[in-house]
């Protein structure tokens, strides 16, 4: 018998050798039939594997990340065995589970696909549904796992196994397919109910510009069909939300390949609209106590070596620039905190001076790869809402709880209401990815820990998504339509102070070593103001928009007030537009909806003679008229309540 503890201190004895499955159809049928993954003593298997020891365990059913995982990497193979059946030859790369459904890598060699034959594709995986096809794990030899793949001819799976080690390597079968895979996955293919495969797109095997391009097919399946319904509305919607159309349709930014691939270029509008953003943050900051600095694009390359940026990212960033002089070479600057190390470094300090807050949108450059471009939210050159703050140990969990202030009343200001805060920490079992003393991560970790519980945060912690210095709390936010993303980051580093050597004299006239805080409220302006388009659909608050207030005159006529209308709106700081085009008021209204302009002014006869304007509110209708005073104020407060 072996001892089962369940998550709620539950404690359950089994046969030797129960599976998950089992486990739960002895608490339910019901849940034997909604289970699809177990967690076993921290690791997720698959439901039919054996437990041969005292475990603890959890069971995942579709609402659970580990159980959407197993499903969907589950529909990857499943897609695979379609491709195989349809498409004799070819060779198949890797097929993850992704956050929204899956995808597998595949070269079709001399075939081709498009999206038209997806189709077709889907009806097979179906056809393997109703097969119920029984998948089963089984664990092999490194050499046998060569051997298998070397005489199916497939060097990309020959390739991911001579990476492996022997003793760790999985098939998983079901039906004549069989595929290298650590799993979990689901029992039988029956659990799939509905597919969609939703596209397709060029990806280089293993990141690599070198290696070949792949295909690469996105999909997504549903344990119901209705849910895959559901799904396909909201996929419509984001579509409709798609930062780079609205960027477009908003004149907010643009690219140019004349320029560079994932280099954006910000039109006048949307440089408005970020540097209100700025400001913002700034407005914010001051009274926080921060200080601006500004830094240079560059750097020594030795300043990078310094910090244990060049060792992490050199190879995969934007390479050295080498000038006339011999052996002297700069990089684009790929982070702007070793820069502020130098900016702490310019005098002195003392214990009294602390803490010190340096903030700067300074903007940084990475080589992101080309396939992995993707508008604003995946781009070569960006611009951080960065700060450093150095403290002392005393000073550093009340520094660390005003940051998360600053970031949720920034969430607040911009209604993001729905947000986890995700404690990243290091991966314990694999401790030589990250630079520091195991005492400096302690007091790291536990630093975030107990400011994110003192201030009630509701949490996730993630082991291994530490950054390499430090351990940080990434705040997780879903959009309108219930996407997430992650906006802003708090980072604890105890390493590059010592890097740079830098030091403070205590209240014992002895050198110490400062905390340095990483911050970035937005996280890039980039990626924020792509996630700020998406969540409200190019309908900004109405302090940020670039344009607040368009004046509709019914006809030429009335073309004189109108101006007059749109001098002393814009005399009163509110920014405004005039269309006097010569079309009928109905289209002026309908184009201007679509132009996401908060207030409608419509002004005729009735208006010019009582200096007033009819009021339409964008997406209300019509509120009635107003004087133009009135309407001033009436804005202007509006403004104020929404960045109270």
């Amino acid at each position: 018998m072996v001892k089962i503890t369940f998550p709620d201190g539950n404690i359950r004895e089994y046969p030797q050798g129960v599976t998950g499955l089992e486990i739960a159809k002895s608490i339910s049928d019901r849940l034997a039939k909604e289970v699809l993954s177990v967690t076993v003593n921290g690791e997720t298997h698959d439901l039919t594997r054996p437990i041969t020891t005292d475990s603890t365990i959890k069971l995942h059913k579709w609402d659970d990340e580990e159980g959407k995982h197993a499903f969907w990497h589950s529909s990857a193979h499943l897609m695979a065995e379609a491709l195989e059946a349809l498409y004799p030859g070819v060779k198949l790369g890797i097929g993850p589970s992704i956050e929204n459904g899956f995808y597998y890598d595949v070269d079709f060699g001399t075939q081709t696909i498009t999206e038209a034959d997806l189709p077709a594709i889907e009806n097979k995986m179906l056809e393997f549904v109703r097969e119920k096809q029984e998948i089963v794990r089984k664990e092999v030899s490194k050499a046998e796992a060569l051997k298998t793949y070397t005489e199916k001819g497939d060097p990309y799976k020959v390739e991911l196994i001579t990476d492996l080690q022997d003793g760790t390597i999985t098939f998983y079968t079901q039906g004549t397919f069989t595929d290298l895979c650590r799993g979990p996955h689901l029992p039988d293919t029956s659990y799939i109910k509905a597919v969609k495969l939703t596209s397709i797109a060029g990806a280089y095997w293993r990141g690599n510009e070198k290696n070949k391009m792949l295909t690469r097919i996105y999909g997504i399946t549903f344990p119901q069909k209705k849910q895959l319904d559901e799904y396909l509305v909201l996929l419509e919607e984001a579509k409709k939300r798609d930062h780079r159309k609205i960027g477009k349709e908003l004149e907010l930014f643009t690219f140019s390949q004349s320029v560079g691939q994932g280099l954006p270029l910000w039109l006048p509008k949307g440089a408005q609209l970020r540097e209100r953003l700025e400001q913002f943050l700034k407005g914010v900051q001051k009274q926080y106590g921060y200080e601006q600095v500004i830094t240079p694009h560059i750097g020594q390359k030795e300043l990078y070596v310094t910090s244990g940026h060049y060792a992490k990212y050199g190879k995969d960033s934007f390479q050295p620039i080498h000038t006339p002089a011999e052996g002297e070479e700069f990089l684009l600057k790929p982070m702007n905190c070793p820069h502020h190390c130098e900016i702490y470094k310019f005098k002195p300090r003392s214990y009294k001076d602390l803490p010190v807050r340096f903030a700067e949108f300074g903007t940084v450059y990475r080589y992101e790869q080309s396939g992995e471009l993707h508008g604003l939210t995946r781009v070569r050159g960006f611009t951080q809402d960065d700060a450093h703050i150095f403290c002392r140990p005393d000073q550093l969990k009340d520094e660390f709880m005003k940051v998360i202030d600053i970031v949720l009343y920034i969430f607040k200001t911009l209604n993001f209401t729905d947000y986890t805060a995700q404690i990243s920490l290091r991966d314990p079992s694999n401790t030589e990815k990250y630079i520091g003393s195991d005492e400096n991560w302690a007091k790291a970790e536990s630093a975030i820990v107990e400011a994110a519980n003192e201030k009630g945060l509701k949490t996730v912690t993630e082991l291994g998504e530490a950054a390499f210095y430090g351990p940080k709390l990434d705040f997780m936010v879903k959009d309108a339509i219930g996407r997430k993303w992650q906006l802003g980051t708090i980072q604890v580093d105890y390493n590059l102070p010592e890097r740079f050597d830098l030091e403070y004299i205590g209240n014992d006239d002895k050198r110490h070593r400062p905390i340095m805080i990483h911050r970035a409220p937005f996280g890039s302006m980039e990626r924020f103001v792509a996630v700020l388009i998406e969540h409200t659909g190019g309908k900004f608050p109405l302090w940020l928009t670039p344009d607040q207030v368009v004046v509709l005159p019914i006809s030429e006529k009335y073309n004189e007030y109108a101006k007059k209308v749109f001098n002393f709106l814009n005399n009163s700081d509110i920014r405004t537009l005039i269309d006097d085009r010569n079309e009928k008021i109905g289209k002026k209204i309908r184009d201007n909806e679509l132009k996401r302009i908060p207030f409608l002014l419509i002004v005729g006869e009735k208006e010019a003679e009582t200096n007033s304007v009819a009021v339409r509110v964008q997406g209300e209708g019509d509120k009635g008229i107003m004087e133009l005073s009135q309407f001033v104020e009436h804005v202007n407060n509006e403004i104020t309540k929404l960045l109270q």
